[in-house]
């Protein structure tokens, strides 16, 4: 006791108490709000017994009613379509734009921080703006698809069954695509330039130094940022908010916001806090590998 309050007293722990305390703070937060929901699945919740801790325990019923509702699983699959397209396009995009600016050309830094621009909005402000550029009668986007003869007549893409969740999935891509561009810029930087020197000089040319040299040496990274990308495209909530309201009929509603739609719209707290749980157990699925991830890339 008398060493760890010398170690603290000489500034030594000092770093200790800046993270401890701010860490101790977000698992009290957050813990007791993860707790709260998961023991809310297990009972019988309305907005009558919501205010009182004398509820009804049901068991597994909540999961069952819940798994065999007949609009679960189109939900549950709207809520892979998006997450898998949603990480693929970002992912791309990302790694090409991280390659192109590797490239250190004039200019290169200050295009790079206005990609960051659509990162650092809120997801409102971004649904807003990607609310008029698809819009069905005055939309950019329809405008130059017809100004350029790909259509023909405009598309309605937030209001129709075919279009309506590729609407938040195209949004979602160009905002979370600068995230994706940083992460892999700093990988890329890692890399040792002198393996590529040695490549040239053994005549592997542009295609071969990517598959053996930065492929291989980005695994770590690309690793943690899939994980990464995961836990924050399963949170995605103010897009869908913004654009479409997960409809029409459910075509492009996804399980994070049908779980607020059954909370606070059919006030049905049980069945959401149950498919929050179940949202939450593939985030923390997501964060394990994150951690081990991260964790390899700190080894190597």
């Amino acid at each position: 006791m008398r060493k760890a309050l010398s170690t603290l007293w000489d500034g030594r722990g000092f770093d200790l108490i800046l993270v401890g305390i701010p860490l101790i703070f977000l698992i009290a937060i957050s813990g007791s709000a993860l707790v709260y929901n998961v023991i809310m699945s297990f009972q019988e919740v309305d907005i009558f017994s919501l205010g009182t801790f004398f509820r009804p325990f049901v068991g597994l019923d909540n999961y069952i009613a819940v798994l065999t509702d007949p609009q679960a699983w189109p939900i549950f699959g709207n809520t892979l379509i998006f997450v898998l397209c949603s990480l693929g396009g970002q992912f791309l995009f990302g790694f090409f734009l991280a390659l192109f600016f590797n490239m250190q050309f004039p200019g290169s830094t200050y295009l790079r921080g206005l990609f960051l621009v659509s990162w650092v909005m809120p997801g409102l402000v971004t649904g807003a703006i990607w609310n008029w550029l698809l819009a069905g009668d005055f939309g950019v986007i329809n405008f130059f698809l017809q100004s350029i003869g790909v259509i023909d007549d405009p598309i309605f893409w937030r209001s129709s069954p075919d279009f309506a969740l590729w609407s938040v999935i195209i949004t979602n891509i160009w905002f979370g695509t600068a995230f994706n561009m940083i992460l892999l810029s700093v990988g890329l930087a890692a890399i040792p330039k002198d393996l590529y020197e040695a490549a040239s000089l053994d005549g592997a040319n542009a295609f071969r130094r990517f598959h053996t040299i930065t492929l291989p040496m980005m695994r770590p990274t690309i690793g943690a940022l899939l994980s990464l990308g995961l836990i924050f495209t399963l949170q995605q909530f103010d897009l869908f908010a913004a654009i479409t309201d997960g409809g029409p009929n459910n075509s492009s509603n996804v399980a994070q916001y049908w779980a607020w739609q059954l909370s606070f719209r059919e006030y049905d707290f049980a069945r959401g806090a149950t498919v929050s749980v179940l949202m939450i157990t593939l985030v923390i699925i997501a964060a394990v590998f994150y951690v081990r991830s991260t964790r390899h890339e700190v080894r190597g």
